[in-house]
């Protein structure tokens, strides 16, 4: 049985309607977050400090937009009868704000969206997936001095690791940093977040024996899969069948000064699969055969590309390949980043909800995140300006249209990794002879 048919199906219990601009981001979680960092909201402003948090939604969401016309936009402040909020206004209450406070306001709202989304299970573990990509700051004085520059580009860049539920997208923890900061040092600020009785996979970068021992020795089942890298050394202790093995891996001494807690060995369990005539291992701590089949954990890696969709879901349909993020300030592009997070889940949510109204076992992830998107927009717009009686019709076709976003079958396509070549900054003289 594939892995995808072996996942329980999604609890029937539906997820609390939208009803008003404040349900898809409730304002209960907002006032809950600030009071977690002690942020001040008690002040009677035109801008306060809750509705900047749907600023930073509108900023992930209107990237080609000012921050005035987001905020007049969405109608999230009293306008008094003005058109036009200063930007200067905007960027106060910003640094007043800062980061911490959009932390754990995503924190607070991925918990709660995570916790009500019903997650389906596999052999009664969640599926999560983690990677890292990067991001593109302005050149300004202050970021160059917070963040370095990748070799060979112009702009300071934060790097940013995610973990990810699977089967919706919902981010479930983020942790990012300064470009030259290593993707498992991030990697490891995940492990306290990781829900017991999981099953997180990595990429190959991730592979270190202190690390994958600390996540798995955390809480209670939480498992571990990762390929196999080239070069490893291992000592087969005893077969399970064939292609199937339980490995030992024997740490270094400078792993275990890193990793105190790592011991001298680390037993793991090593799948082999032939796809396509080539030869694919898995490393995995699911070391109980009669619970976790082989054929099954040779599926599962397949998934872990889910996380990479995420990615261009935020750069290329929520930013508009907009490459650049906008704050010119440290704190306020951690902000910012934050902001991204806790709008795509925002997103993502909905397609939970909307995928609870399909007649047939349909996951989040098989709805159009574009399409999704598009009807999000138009509720953020749409219902501030709404009277009361007209709003249920609007959730009613919102809910309606869940049929035209069901994506067609992907193909079984190969795009084999290659090594493009760096681009140069002079043109090459093909006259020239070499010597």
């Amino acid at each position: 049985m594939l892995v995808s048919q072996a996942l329980d199906i999604i609890n029937q219990v539906k997820p609390n309607q939208v009803e008003t601009l404040a349900d898809l981001l409730p304002l209960s979680l907002i006032e809950e977050a600030y009071s977690l960092t002690d942020t001040v909201t008690l002040r009677k402003r035109k801008l306060s400090l809750e509705s900047m948090a749907w600023l930073l939604v509108g900023m992930a969401i209107y990237n080609d937009k000012s921050m005035a016309d987001i905020v007049n936009m969405l109608d999230i402040v009293d306008r008094e009868g003005k058109p036009f909020v200063a930007p200067s206004a905007v960027i106060q209450r910003r640094k007043k704000l800062g980061d911490a406070a959009m932390e754990a306001l995503f924190n607070c709202t991925q918990a709660h969206w995570n916790r009500e989304a019903k997650h389906p299970t596999w052999n009664g573990l969640t599926l999560l997936g983690v990677d890292g990509v990067v991001w593109r700051t302005e050149d300004t004085p202050a970021n160059s001095e917070a963040f370095t520059r990748q070799k060979g580009t112009q702009y300071p860049q934060v790097r940013m690791v995610c973990q990810m539920e699977l089967s919706s997208h919902l981010i479930t923890a983020s942790a990012f940093d300064d470009y030259a900061v290593n993707e498992m040092t991030l990697a490891e600020k995940l492990i306290d977040s990781t829900p017991n009785n999981s099953l997180t996979m990595f990429d190959k970068g991730f592979y270190s024996l202190g690390l994958l021992h600390k996540w798995q020795t955390t809480g209670e089942e939480r498992h571990w899969l990762i390929p196999l890298k080239k070069n490893v050394q291992f000592d087969v202790r005893r077969s399970l069948g064939r292609n199937d093995k339980i490995v030992k891996l024997s740490s270094n001494p400078r792993a275990r000064k890193l990793w105190p807690e790592l011991s001298d060995e680390l037993e793991a369990r090593l799948v082999t699969r032939m796809i396509k005539g080539k030869e694919y291992k898995i490393l995995t701590s699911m070391t109980d055969p009669l619970r976790f089949p082989k054929e099954d954990i040779g599926d599962l890696y397949g998934h872990r590309w889910e996380i990479e969709l995420v990615y261009r879901e935020q750069k290329q349909y929520m930013l508009g390949n907009r490459l650049t993020l906008r704050s010119r300030l440290p704190e306020l592009v951690k902000q910012e980043l934050w902001g991204i997070l806790l709008t795509y889940n925002l997103v993502r949510y909905q397609m939970v909800s909307m995928c609870h109204q399909l007649k047939g076992d349909y996951l989040p992830y098989q709805l159009s995140f574009n399409g999704s998107l598009s009807h999000v927009l138009r509720l953020l717009v749409g219902l501030p300006y709404s009277t009361p009686g007209a709003i249920p019709r609007q959730i009613k076709h919102f809910h309606e249209m869940v049929e035209s976003l069901i994506l067609a079958p992907r193909r079984d396509r190969s795009f084999p990794r290659r090594v493009k070549p760096r681009p140069q900054r002079y043109a090459r003289n093909k006259k020239c002879q070499s010597a």
